[in-house]
């Protein structure tokens, strides 16, 4: 078996201030996103401008910080909220949701989208390709904060969590940051290489993840405060990945339709 590397979750100390990994993976998110979201408005017929890339950015970080910690808060953490209402401003206690983030993500789209003349199916699929590489940073900080580990397990790359237990366990992270990161980006990417029907990418994108995120969910311990939802298997991260997989079908069908 393996055992975690133990990780310090800060990255850099200067004085009283400290830089911890978790938050230095959002940046690099945020600035993947830019450098591919500027490449992708230089191909000919993007209907985009690197201005316009830039601008964006600021109402994506808004969406997933704000969506991305409501979401927590209402799906993971709702008692916790109950008992102390400054909780949802505790952002280094549980964190972010990725199915709150999206929401907020979808919001950012349409105020974007209102104030530049974008339609909102077509800025949608101008995106989407961005978000993957984003999840896959995102979730090498929780690995490195030893966070959302796996089941016990025999398989020879069982890792022990020391922060955990000495049990050996799947490294669920890593297999959510190849799965719904690294695997997730060549899908999207490559299917948005060439021109779609109208809301067709994002489609892929959210049927993508929610795949993903459902075949990781069976190697992961569900969040101690809430559980199996129903027969020792279904976890919220696989109930909220349903209506993810059901409109990613529907934007699929329609476009193709038209």
């Amino acid at each position: 078996m393996l055992m975690h590397p133990e990780f310090s979750p800060i990255a850099l100390s200067l004085g009283p201030l400290s830089i911890h990994w978790y938050g230095l993976m959002y940046v690099a998110a945020f600035f993947t996103g830019l450098y591919l979201g500027k490449y992708r408005a230089r191909q000919p017929g993007s209907g985009w401008t690197e201005e316009q890339v830039d601008d964006f950015l600021i109402y994506l970080v808004l969406g997933v910080i704000l969506g991305g910690r409501l979401g927590y808060v209402l799906f993971y953490g709702w008692d916790y909220w109950m008992q102390d209402l400054l909780y949802i401003f505790k952002i280094w206690q549980g964190g972010m949701s990725f199915h709150g983030g999206l929401i907020g993500v979808i919001g950012a789209l349409w105020w974007f989208g209102r104030k530049n003349k974008k339609a909102f199916l077509a800025t949608a699929d101008f995106v989407a390709p961005l978000f993957p590489m984003g999840l896959m940073f995102g979730r090498i900080g929780n690995f490195i904060n030893q966070e959302l580990w796996g089941r016990v397990t025999e398989v020879p790359w069982g890792m022990v969590f020391p922060a955990v237990d000495d049990l050996p366990r799947h490294p669920s992270p890593l297999y959510q940051a190849f799965g719904e990161g690294f695997l997730l980006f060549l899908l999207v990417w490559w299917f948005s290489s060439k021109k779609r029907p109208a809301g067709s990418v994002a489609g892929i994108f959210l049927i993508g993840y929610a795949f993903f995120r459902s075949t990781a969910e069976i190697f992961r311990v569900p969040d101690a405060q809430i559980g199996f939802l129903a027969s020792d298997f279904l976890t919220m991260g696989m109930l909220l990945s349903i209506p993810m997989a059901i409109l990613g079908i529907i934007l699929l069908a329609v476009a193709y339709k038209k």
